[in-house]
């Protein structure tokens, strides 16, 4: 069997060779665009549970009287549900294709905001929290992966950070409207999107790599030849396609740690690691806390944080398939690492006299610099990342494992981020400036460069 595969890797490879000069220019269709949009719908309400917490803590705490420990449980749970979501996603990903695993993770999003609405006790408040938690893990894993296996190479990682894009933007719906409706209203506004996907979901066709795995080969063909147009060559792509899939097959959970796949599990695992360890949980569920503390306008500052954070993540999207994967992520860690630096210098100066004044100030830049950044690379760039680099064989397992790994993770730092500004703010953001430094090295070393290939290509990099 090894032997059968290896000769399909050389396969593989040497159609690479001999027809990469070939390939004509992508052309992007209307389905194309229209499928990209219905996959993405959900991280519009993805987006929204990131940012809920934010401007509404004071509201609910009150409301429900709540301790700050309650409080923050309340917005752990997301990410907690996200790693029980993240145990499943690429198993049903894998057994009933990237659409039912879209459809399954709406009706855990519909089912956890109607809870969050109508909750009157913390017991059906967090129940609703954990159930958007759990869609939320199962569309980290299944949308980058979908729209990656859906995509010509020359636009993959400007269609895949599309995710990041519609995440901000319910980030910023939430930071905005926040100021201005209780949080019951958010919460139902949270379900529109879900809607939008939910019935999207029956006009857009399966992944092409998905029904090929499934040996629907002839489907393949079909949906292929919808997504590029007509008039477009897919022979080499579908013959790429089919080679890679009969080279694969599924391993387990043990074999994963053999050697030969050290090297990808340990950049899948490491950047999303580095993407929470940064401290983005924390600030986004908390970002109206940072504000408060700092001594600056909570409602002035969720405003422009509302403003901002969506043109950044476009500015993600234009670069991402210009500068390349590897670059953007040492830039944005850099930015993030910069603006960790300044919030730390701003509470630890917050009781010198003659800066007293300009700390507010100085909190307020420290984070539209981290929210930014964030926004531009290091939040959509792990996913992108991860959709690329696991091939077939390794994509059930290191696509759950990784997904696990971070909303684990982003549990640890949104549970702890309330008690860690207790302890110490200076502290806390000193410690998140050291972890985006270790990105940019971790980047710099381990994180290989994508942008322009195949899958096929990255998948067997002995092609060079």
């Amino acid at each position: 069997m090894e032997g059968e595969n290896h000769s399909m890797e050389k396969g593989l490879l040497l159609v690479n060779k001999e027809e990469r000069k070939e390939s004509s220019d992508s052309t992007i269709t209307p389905l194309l665009i229209f499928t990209t949009f219905i996959i993405v719908s959900a991280s519009y309400s993805f987006g929204i549970a990131l940012g809920f917490t934010a401007g509404t803590m004071s509201s609910i705490m009150e409301d429900l009287d709540l301790s700050i420990a309650q409080f923050s449980l309340f917005g752990s749970l997301l990410t907690f549900g996200g790693m029980i979501g993240g145990i499943f996603s690429a198993t049903i990903a894998d057994a009933f294709g990237r659409k039912m695993t879209l459809w399954i993770a709406e009706a855990f999003f519909i089912s956890g905001w109607l809870a969050i609405a109508l909750a009157q006790d913390i017991i059906w408040l967090d129940s609703g929290r954990f159930f958007v938690g759990t869609g939320v893990g199962l569309v980290s894993y299944v949308v980058p992966v979908y729209i990656a296996e859906i995509t010509p190479k020359d636009v993959r990682g400007t269609f895949t950070f599309s995710n990041q894009l519609l995440q901000n933007c319910g980030v910023a719906t939430a930071y905005y409207i926040g100021n201005f409706v209780s949080w019951r209203t958010i919460a139902l506004i949270g379900i529109v999107p879900c809607l939008i996907q939910f019935l999207g979901l029956f006009f857009i066709p399966e992944s092409p790599r998905w029904l090929a795995k499934e040996n629907r080969d002839e489907e393949c063909k079909v949906v292929l030849q919808q997504l590029r147009g007509t008039e477009a060559d897919i022979v080499k792509e579908t013959r790429e396609i089919m080679i890679s899939v009969d080279a694969t097959a599924n391993i387990s959970m043990q074999s994963l740690f053999k050697r030969k796949y050290t090297r990808q599990l340990t950049i899948g695992v490491g950047v999303m690691l580095m993407q929470q360890l940064c401290g983005s949980s924390g600030v986004s569920y908390y970002a109206g806390s940072i504000f408060d503390l700092a001594g600056f306008p909570s409602r002035i500052g969720m405003t422009v944080l509302s403003i901002v954070v969506v043109p950044k993540a476009i500015l993600g999207l234009i670069i991402v398939d210009r500068w390349g994967r590897r670059p953007l992520l040492m830039a944005s860690a850099f930015g993030i690492c910069l603006s960790c630096i300044t919030l730390a210098l701003a509470f630890g100066l917050k009781g010198v006299p003659g800066i007293v004044n300009y700390t507010p100030t100085m909190a307020f830049i420290g984070i539209m610099t981290y929210v930014m950044m964030f926004a531009a690379g290091l939040g959509a760039l792990p996913w992108i990342i991860m959709s690329e680099i696991f091939p077939m064989d390794m994509k059930v397992v290191a696509g759950s494992l990784v997904t696990i790994t971070n909303s684990f993770a982003g549990w640890i730092v949104s549970y702890c981020f309330n008690f860690m500004l207790i302890w110490s703010p200076t502290g806390t953001f000193a410690i998140f400036a050291v972890m985006s430094g270790l990105t940019i090295v971790f980047a710099w070393y381990m994180v290989p460069e994508t942008r322009g290939l195949t899958l096929e290509e990255i998948q067997f990099p002995r092609d060079n």
